[in-house]
């Protein structure tokens, strides 16, 4: 095994930051971002970035460390849904030699290279409790054991985890640990969705289109009055991440049609039931068909925010899991998560990462 190697493939370069006017824009709860950042950046203390997927909260953590005293420290960054429950362990804390099937040499793990810098945890609701309960040992007293190894390893790290759910919910779920909760979110940073300050809409359009003409030597024009009208109105499942992959798709195509042609099926996704213009319209079929569709949509977030636990889900909508089993067949869902959707709802549409 090629230890160094492997090393210095987990020890991340932060990469560059867009402008702060870009990344903070003018609305009121960006400023509060802005300035709940400012006061953190120097304590020692873990931090809690919360908000739906595509606001920004990779870029966050990176300009936490940035203003950092740490920030010549190495940044470590860990996507705990990318990684296998079953390699997660070792990947964070390492292991010894001998310590399972195909360990032939020691390695230390993430929580290890990230010593006197800091370690990102995102999507941390993802970890299981066997490993919340080694993260929370980390935090309390700064030590972890490698697998396989007889004694502790003393680390100083600074935590920063982010998530997309509501850790709240996933307490009283039985799925997150309410002690590690409290320990993660000494500071937290609540990142707004992108349809809750559409007025930076504008600034974030024109700086991804000179930014990807610059990066793919294109002459992309300026986004039509008309179109733009229509950006400030939609409301964007997938965040600023969206708004990007969007841009960058017209700056490479130069057609607005690739824009709008691609906002128009969800602005009219609850209402794509065909209406009869040529003859009488039964507003209680029409109405009977959108709330059922309406309804298959949320039953079917709820069941993946519930990792496809039926009996939470259940809890979650309020209602009898005989009652859930029958609504799933009746919307014709799959009846556990490794069977193929035909049809995934554009709420849980993510686009490429940050």
């Amino acid at each position: 095994m090629n230890t160094t190697s492997s090393v210095s493939s987990l020890v991340q370069p932060l990469g560059d930051f867009p402008p702060e006017n870009i990344i903070f824009g003018r609305t009121e709860a960006m400023q509060t971002v802005r300035d709940r950042l400012s006061r953190l950046a120097g304590a020692n203390v873990p931090v809690l970035i919360h908000g739906e997927s595509g606001t920004g909260k990779d870029i966050i953590a990176r300009m936490i460390h940035a203003a950092s005293p740490w920030r010549n420290g190495p940044w470590v960054k860990v996507n705990c849904p990318a990684i296998p429950g079953t390699l997660l362990e070792s990947e964070l804390f390492g292991y010894e030699k001998g310590a399972f099937t195909g360990a032939f040499g020691a390695k230390p793990g993430r929580v290890e290279l990230a010593h006197r810098g800091t370690l990102f945890l995102d999507e941390i609701s993802e970890l299981d409790l066997g490993l919340q309960s080694k993260l929370l040992q980390l935090l309390q007293d700064g030590q972890f054991c490698r697998i396989g190894a007889q004694e502790d390893k003393k680390v100083e790290v600074r935590v920063v985890c982010a998530t997309n759910r509501k850790l709240e919910q996933e307490i009283e779920n039985g799925t997150f640990r309410s002690d590690l909760f409290y320990r993660i979110n000494v500071v937290n940073v609540y990142l707004p969705p992108l349809r809750e300050r559409a007025e930076d809409i504008p600034e974030l359009v024109n700086y991804f289109l000179e930014h990807y003409n610059r990066k793919y030597n294109c002459r992309a024009r300026a986004l039509s009055l008309q179109l733009m009208s229509v950006l400030r109105k939609y409301h964007w499942p997938g965040n600023v991440r969206e708004l990007e992959n969007l841009i960058k798709r017209y700056v490479i195509l130069g057609n607005e049609e690739v824009i709008s042609s691609d906002l128009k099926p969800r602005e009219t996704d609850l209402f794509n039931a065909d209406i009869p213009m040529d003859g009488q319209i039964s507003l209680k079929k029409l109405t009977r068909q959108a709330v059922r569709e309406l309804e298959r949509k949320v039953i079917l977030k709820v069941l993946q925010s519930n990792h496809w636990n039926r009996k939470m889900t259940a809890k979650t909508l309020g209602i009898s899991y005989r009652a859930l089993l029958y609504k799933i067949r009746d919307a014709g869902l799959p009846s556990n998560r490794m069977k193929r959707i035909a049809e995934p709802p554009v709420e849980v549409k993510e686009v490429a990462a940050d």
